[in-house]
């Protein structure tokens, strides 16, 4: 049995002891554990990972703090590229891409799928707008999705952002996927 006990003169350290008298010295390593959701209200700059430059599935990179002050952001997190729900979601966003243009709005999807694989997603389906590689899930994280079937499938959220950075949407429906689309435009269109 160990225990674990702070050494006085040493800060920055812990003194592990073990039954056996044996001695070992790690350091002291704090751990910040962000418990955030994103929801209606909140401000991206709240969020660390909004600073996160994400691959593009049309080559480069872009951060989400870099289209603050600019115009509205429409972000559909997808499970995985090619799937039928998430072609169906991502064939509504194009097929009424033009309206979200309209409404002055930026349209991203994102998934943890490679660049490589979102852009041939991307391609296939003559998607208008860029995908986004969030390839470690940070901000999947980062905003609180959760999974769904009892975490064996990556959550289907989208949110809309407005020009100032606040959370003015959010949607879950993992079945209904072209129900996001209907919401965002609605809200989208709210904000021109």
């Amino acid at each position: 049995m160990s225990s674990i006990s702070p050494r006085g003169n040493n800060p920055g350290r812990l003194h592990i002891a073990s039954r056996r008298g044996q001695q070992s010295r790690r350091p002291f390593r704090p751990v910040v554990l962000v418990n955030g959701m994103l929801s209606v209200g909140d401000k991206l700059q709240d969020f660390p990972d909004y600073y996160r430059v994400l691959q593009k599935s049309t080559g480069g990179g872009v951060a989400l703090s870099s289209l603050e002050k600019k115009k509205p952001v429409v972000l559909f997190f997808y499970p995985k590229a090619g799937t039928p729900g998430c072609t169906k979601e991502a064939c509504k966003f194009r097929d009424e891409y033009g309206k979200f243009v309209d409404a002055e709005a930026e349209v991203f999807g994102i998934s943890s799928d490679t660049p490589d694989a979102n852009a041939a997603f991307a391609q296939k389906e003559r998607l208008p707008f860029p995908l986004l590689t969030d390839q470690s899930d940070f901000l999947r994280k980062s905003f609180g999705i959760k999974g769904d079937l009892f975490g064996m499938l990556k959550g289907r959220q989208t949110f809309v952002i407005d020009k100032n950075g606040k959370c003015v949407m959010s949607f879950n429906d993992q079945m209904g996927a072209e129900k996001h689309v209907n919401e965002a435009l609605q809200v989208v269109k709210t904000l021109v």
